[in-house]
């Protein structure tokens, strides 16, 4: 079973500085995952989000320019809006996993998708209040532990927080 490695950047420019470390350690692009508040578009989403979007979804329209120049690069960005949340910013592989469990969400917020990704209750919770503090949530796929080691080291010396690991679950 691979697993996930996650840490939380206090900033945008904090997630960009891990995300250039981790790519010069020779982490590919379609391993990295990230999760932050949608700031910049949240006026005009929050509109959509209640005429056309009542359950939470998943859209692509317009996130590279709310992304920037370190986020765009990501695989799979994507805005996803949770009930009662708000919108959120995904990009990489936890988009399609957050995006099929939207309708959890809704119920459980954040933390209910996360849990349902492996992360325990416990840390789930913790990110779920650092992201709608405006952190960003970095998650990072591991094939074995000597790349999650690495990863853990890449996070480390970028002066990540909160920085945990755990088994990935088979999406659905």
């Amino acid at each position: 079973m691979s697993k996930s490695v996650f840490c939380i950047a206090s900033s945008e420019i904090a997630a960009q500085k891990i995300i250039e470390k981790l790519e010069v350690a020779g982490i590919p692009r379609s391993d990295i995952s990230a999760l932050l508040p949608d700031k910049a578009g949240s006026k005009d989403f929050a509109h959509e989000q209640h005429t056309k979007l009542p359950e939470g979804a998943a859209t692509g329209a317009g996130v590279g320019g709310i992304l920037g120049g370190g986020f765009g690069w990501l695989v799979g960005a994507g805005s996803l809006a949770i009930p009662g949340l708000g919108p959120f910013i995904a990009a990489g592989p936890i988009l399609a996993a957050l995006s099929g469990a939207a309708a959890g969400a809704a119920v459980g917020g954040i933390s209910g998708a996360l849990i349902g990704l492996g992360i325990p209750e416990y840390e789930a919770k913790k990110y779920e209040g650092k992201i709608k503090d405006g952190n960003i949530l970095i998650s990072v796929h591991a094939v074995d532990s000597h790349v999650r080691e690495k990863i853990e080291a890449v996070f480390r010396q970028a002066g990540a927080e909160d920085i945990s690991y755990t088994e990935e679950k088979a999406a659905p």
